[in-house]
Formats: C-alpha cells, structure tokens, sequence
C-alpha cells in the first residue's frame, strides 16, 4: 500500500529504534530524564529559544501555549484555516476559556494588512486580544509557507498592541527549507513555538513546545496539569534526537511532491494549482466524480489518500 493520507503514518527508522532501545533514562516529571534533557535543549537551541518542552502531540502543545500565553476571557486571533480553530475540537474555550478570532489570509499581505483592524479596542464589553496564533506551513491551504518578512511584519504589530505570537510550526522545517533558510529566521518572529517530530521527521511520538525561561516554566505546569506529565520517556525523546540529527530526507519529500503534482495536473478531471505545492503536500480538486468514489477507486489500486 501506497500511503499518501498524510506525513503522520512515517514510520520511526532503524537509527531510531536502535537509539530508543539503548536510551538512558530516568523520571522526567523531576526533569531527571537525560535524554529528555538533552532533546528539550537540542530544540531550544535549534529555534533559538531560551528553553524547550517535549509534549505528547502538537494539539497539546499548540493548546498549552494558548493556556500560557493567555488568561480567561479573552482572545486568540487566527487564521480561518489554522489547525487550532479546525482541528483541536475546540479546545481553546473548552480548556482555557479563550475565545478564537478567526480572519481571513493571515498568512499573506491582504490579510496581514488588514490584521489590526481585528484587533480588540480596549472597551469593558469587548474581549481583550492577547495574542496572535500563525501556522507555517498552513496545512489547510496545502502546506503553502508564509514569507520571513511577513512573520516579521506581524510579530512587529503585534508587539506594537502588546500581544503574544505563537507558532505552530508542526511542518515548520519543511516551510524552511522552502524558503531556503534557517529554522531560526522563522521563529526569531515568535513568542513561542511548537513543532512536531512525528511528521515529517520520522519519530513516532511527540512534538516540542519552545520559548523563554519563564514561558515553558508555566507550561510544565500547564502540562502536568493537562495529563503530560510523563516519566520515564527518554525511550520516545531518543527518536526525536535521531529526527533532529539530520533532516535532508525532507528536500526529496518536496521533490516527490512537484513530481506527482505535476503528472496528476495534466490528467483529465484532475486539477492541480501548482504554484500552491511548496512543500510535502499535494490537494488535488476532483472534477468528474464524487471524492469518495475517486479515494475508494485508487484504494482498490493500492493507493490511500484523504478526501
């Protein structure tokens, strides 16, 4: 079976069962598991970021970055694409009683331009904003990326109202290397961040939150109080190190992306926007039959892909 549902069904590489097998370890609710230890500062350094946190998934660390960042009552502006307004059963309201703001094209200069005009005036009836949540790459949009110098336009606005950013950058080193720099050129625009190491990366388990000193002090907390409080799981950071060590994979998943985008765009009642497959991920629109009975069809070949 050919799976292309999506960059979470990779499976961890030999280097990092081997690394998971031989993995020192030791209870890391008293941050005494090495190899905990040394992913969290790995991650730091590598989005330049004072200190890291390893969670379970990114849904929780997207959500504990909210919980962090903001206190009850106020709210989130986003894109109306974004992972955490589709796709995080709303958790925001459910879990830390912040309401989400979703506007359109937050991720380009139509949006962003128009970002202040979403922002709360600070009247008693009103929510207050506190903080703006951008997604690079955006999944919903086909894993398009935002520019360097619009992240830094909005980080500046922000800053100017006072607000927080935060990143989910779950694909984050695929919207680097498509956009040919490092890592830490995106998210030197951030408050905080979360990647994940179970997409792309190959680990089969977790993601990391990232931020200042006194921001991932709280989120420890945050996590412990959400169920993340996990002990002796160096045996799963051990995968992550692997993922980090080296990442060239990536450049030949883009590759693979152009090469079916555009085969499938010359076939009939297929259509594909080319210029939007910039990183691992191709959307495909379906024009001469139902989408069920097109992903039933190349599963009968041998094919999975989502509808």
């Amino acid at each position: 079976m050919i799976d292309f549902r999506s960059d979470t069904v990779t499976k961890p590489t030999q280097a990092m069962r081997e690394a998971m097998m031989t993995a020192e370890v030791g209870d890391d609710v008293y941050s005494e598991d090495p190899t905990v230890n040394r992913l969290e500062i790995m991650a730091a350094k590598i989005v330049d970021k004072e200190a890291a946190l390893f969670v379970p998934s990114g849904s929780m660390g997207n959500q504990l970055a909210i919980m962090t960042h903001c206190e009850r009552g106020v709210e989130a502006i986003c894109d109306t694409l974004a992972h955490v307004f589709h796709y995080e059963m709303a958790a925001a309201g459910l879990l830390s009683g912040v309401q989400l703001h979703p506007m359109d094209n937050l991720h380009n200069d139509v949006g962003i331009h128009n970002l202040s005009d979403h922002i709360r005036e600070p009247l008693g009836y009103l929510p207050k904003t506190r903080l703006v949540c951008l997604e690079n790459s955006l999944n919903r949009a086909g894993g398009t990326v935002m520019q360097t110098e619009q992240m830094a336009v909005v980080f500046r606005l922000a800053r100017e109202y006072g607000l927080k950013v935060h990143l989910d950058g779950a694909r984050i080193f695929n919207a680097a290397l498509a956009l040919q720099c490092d890592v830490s050129d995106l998210t030197c625009y951030t408050d905080s961040v979360m990647f994940c190491l179970s997409k792309g990366l190959g680990a089969p388990v977790g993601s990391i939150l990232a931020g200042s000193k006194e921001f991932i002090a709280q989120a420890r907390r945050n996590r412990k109080l959400l169920g993340g409080g996990m002990r002796q799981i160096g045996i799963l950071a051990a995968a992550g190190i692997v993922a980090l060590e080296d990442t060239s994979h990536l450049a030949e998943d883009h590759e693979k992306a152009q090469y079916l985008a555009k085969g499938m765009s010359v076939l009939p009642g297929l259509h594909v926007e080319l210029e939007k497959v910039q990183t691992n991920m191709v959307m495909v629109e379906i024009t001469k039959m139902p989408v069920q009975k097109f992903t039933q069809l190349l599963f009968e070949q041998g094919v999975a892909v989502s509808g």
